[in-house]
Order: structure tokens, then C-alpha cells, then sequence
């Protein structure tokens, strides 16, 4: 698995990094996100039975694409207007349907996985748009880097389980090393290189530590999700990775940290 982990990010990292560092004439890590969203939608809904609702998963969908680029949109009545559409649509389908059987249990998990994977998604286009390519690259690094030193940690000293009920691989001793890694790759980014931000050794030691605790935070409730819905990898798409809501599920909520971050202490 790990040859395969390896494999894997040595194609994916380039794309990744030209689409963020490339962003003009057409916004590339716009574009790389919704489609990446679409992935990651599509298993949330196959795990929890949407997809089996074609109607229901097309409005999900549709909804988690406006979503991801609404922070194009300059409107301010796009999101409320976005919101409410995904509220009140999928319930006119519902009613019209003529199978009423768990109507509302399809109709939450439709909002849910817009919502979960759309709405989270759109702070990290937000802030390549608001802060810039650099921030992007913090939040994605330092979540690599803490999901890397996790798992390398954990497979070497791990002992004290973290959430045994939720995901019993996980260990205590792999969190701090995953603090530790998103730390260290941190404070790279005060040094003089072309990805340099603004930020004090405090600013980039506090950055490392929310960015871990909210990337692993975010890495648990993915696991919530699989073990409620009895399977272990949203899907097989990435070798040694899993699905696309796999790949995610850290970097949804780092990505929501470091732009909250960048509005309030920045921006």
C-alpha cells in the first residue's frame, strides 16, 4: 500500500501544484476542486444510498459544483439564494415522487453531502482568490505533512488508541507526530523562499497546530461515516489512497481553519 501511496501522489502532487500555482487565464484550481468535489459528492451519496435517487443525486450534484465556485459569484444574494434552492428542491421532488418511503432520510442526506463536501471545499477556493496561491499551498502542504508524519508515527510507536470506536488504527502517538510534521512543514513558509508568507515563528507554530487538529478532526469524521455505513474506503480510484471523499477529508477542514485564519488575522 505504501508503494502504491507513493505511486500515486507522484502523479497527483505536479497536478495539484500547477493548478494552484497556474490560476490564470482560466482558474485552474477552481476547476481541479469541483471536479474533485463531483468525485468525492458522488461516493458520500453512493455510501449513504442517494445515488440509487437519480433526481435527488443530480440536484446534490449540481448543487456541490455552485458550491465550490459560488466564491467567483460577486453577488451577495448567490449563497442564500444557493442554500434555499438546495433546501426547497429536492423536497418539490420528493413530494411529486410517488414513493414516499424515507423521503426526508434521502432528502437530509442530499443537503448533507452538498453541503459537507461543496460548501467546505469552496474556503479553499475562496482563499486562493482572497489570500492568494501561497496560503493555498500552506494549507495543503502542512496537511500532507501532518497526514504523513501521522502515519508514519503511528505505524512506528502508535500504542494508545485515539478513537477506538471510530477508527482503531489511530493512535495518540500518531496525532502529536501528525502536530509535530504540520508544524515543522509550517514554518517553512517563513523562510525566504518563493512561497514565503507574512508570518511570525508564533503564527506559523499556531498555524501547524490548527491546521493538524482540525485536518485530523476532519480525518475522524470521514471515518464516522465509513464505519456507520460499513465499509472501509469510499471508493478505489486513487491506489493506496482510496476514493476522492478519502482524499478530502483533512484537507476540507485544514483548508476551513487556514481561511477563517486569514480573514480575521490577515485579511
Amino acid at each position: 500500500m505504501l508503494k502504491e501511496r507513493v505511486i500515486t501522489a507522484l502523479w497527483g502532487l505536479p497536478l495539484l501544484i500547477i493548478a494552484v500555482w497556474f490560476d490564470q487565464p482560466l482558474p485552474w484550481f477552481a476547476l481541479l476542486v469541483a471536479l474533485w468535489g463531483l468525485g468525492a459528492v458522488y461516493e458520500f451519496y453512493r455510501l449513504v444510498g442517494v445515488s440509487k435517487e437519480r433526481s435527488l443525486a443530480a440536484l446534490g450534484l449540481l448543487g456541490t459544483v455552485l458550491f465550490i465556485l459560488i466564491p467567483y459569484c460577486p453577488s451577495r444574494l448567490a449563497l442564500p439564494l444557493l442554500l434555499t434552492a438546495m433546501v426547497v428542491l429536492p423536497l418539490g421532488w420528493l413530494v411529486l415522487r410517488p414513493r414516499k418511503e424515507g423521503a426526508f432520510l434521502g432528502w437530509a442526506w442530499t443537503i448533507a453531502g452538498a453541503l459537507y463536501v461543496g460548501w467546505l471545499l469552496s474556503h479553499l477556493v475562496a482563499l486562493r482568490l482572497e489570500g492568494g496561491r501561497d496560503w493555498v499551498f500552506l494549507a495543503l502542504f502542512t496537511t500532507f505533512g501532518s497526514d504523513t508524519a501521522a502515519f508514519f508515527v503511528g505505524r512506528a510507536l502508535g500504542r494508545r488508541p485515539l478513537a477506538p470506536r471510530i477508527s482503531p488504527r489511530k493512535t495518540w502517538e500518531g496525532a502529536i507526530g501528525g502536530v509535530l510534521g504540520a508544524v515543522i512543514v509550517s514554518l517553512l513558509f517563513t523562510l525566504p523562499t518563493p512561497l514565503n508568507l507574512p508570518l511570525s515563528y508564533g503564527q506559523a507554530v499556531f498555524l501547524g497546530l490548527l491546521v493538524s487538529v482540525f485536518g485530523q478532526f476532519g480525518d475522524l469524521v470521514e471515518s464516522l461515516l465509513k464505519r456507520n455505513t460499513g465499509v472501509k474506503e469510499s471508493g478505489r480510484l486513487l491506489p493506496g489512497h482510496g476514493g476522492f471523499l478519502d482524499r478530502m477529508d483533512s484537507v476540507v477542514f485544514a483548508g476551513v481553519a487556514v481561511y477563517f485564519y486569514y480573514i480575521f488575522a490577515v485579511a
